[in-house]
């Protein structure tokens, strides 16, 4: 991790609906008490050192929360885009969130980082800011879910034509450069099952297998793998 002293303000309001219900003081304080740190592409930002880190809000690159198991497993949980925030990496601050994560940079990224006392504090002193933790949990509730039925209910070609989709409407493009073992990662399996389909769907004209990438040659096709699910 590298902090970083990006000339400009950050943009609170894009972030924060509940500024204007903030003193002019605290104002301050939240500009004081934030910091914009850049990490490298695999970096953690949140969960090695079982500390509270605090809100991340994103404004570059792509981050991965996911959760890992005491064999070592990862599940990906969701991933998180310019003008994300991260909540769950200040979970110490809603005491109903008991579960742990981890924050990996997907790519390289530049993030703000509110620690996490600064919010619990703004919290406690006004209810909008509560409203609004409360209403984020809520939201990346529905993420978590959706990643739990894929893992329980879907087929794994399903799961894999929905990732290769997701990614190829987040980035704009139809040439993925992940390598097998990051998509692994990203959908909770072994790089080896990963493997084994991407061939599958090579050899269907699905997609053409890159060094380092997968390019998405048949979108309509692997749309209606994912309309199945």
């Amino acid at each position: 991790m590298q902090w970083s002293e990006e000339d400009g303000k950050v943009e609170w309001e894009q972030f924060f609906p509940f500024i204007s219900v903030l003193k002019k003081e605290e104002r301050e304080q939240l500009a004081i008490h934030a910091k914009r740190a850049r990490f490298q592409k695999n970096e953690n930002l949140h969960g090695a050192d079982g500390e509270c880190t605090g809100l991340i809000l994103i404004e570059q690159g792509i981050v991965r929360v996911y959760m890992m198991s005491e064999e070592g497993k990862e599940i990906t949980l969701y991933r998180l885009y310019p003008g994300d925030i991260c909540l769950l990496s200040a979970s110490c601050v809603l005491e109903s969130i008991t579960f742990d994560v981890f924050v990996d940079a997907q790519t390289d990224c530049q993030v703000c980082i509110v620690p996490a006392g600064f919010v619990a504090s703004l919290s406690k002193q006004h209810l909008e800011v509560e409203n609004y933790l409360l209403k984020t949990a809520t939201e990346r509730f529905s993420d978590v879910m959706w990643a739990m039925q894929q893992i329980l209910f879907l087929r794994f070609d399903q799961r894999l034509a929905i990732f290769l989709m997701d990614e190829a409407a987040q980035r704009a493009t139809d040439t993925l450069y992940m390598t097998q073992e990051e998509i692994a990662r990203s959908i909770g399996s072994a790089r080896e099952v990963v493997s084994r389909m991407l061939k599958f769907f090579a050899s269907e004209g699905l997609v053409r297998i890159l060094r380092g990438g997968v390019e998405i040659l048949d979108k309509a096709r692997l749309r209606k793998l994912t309309q199945s699910a």
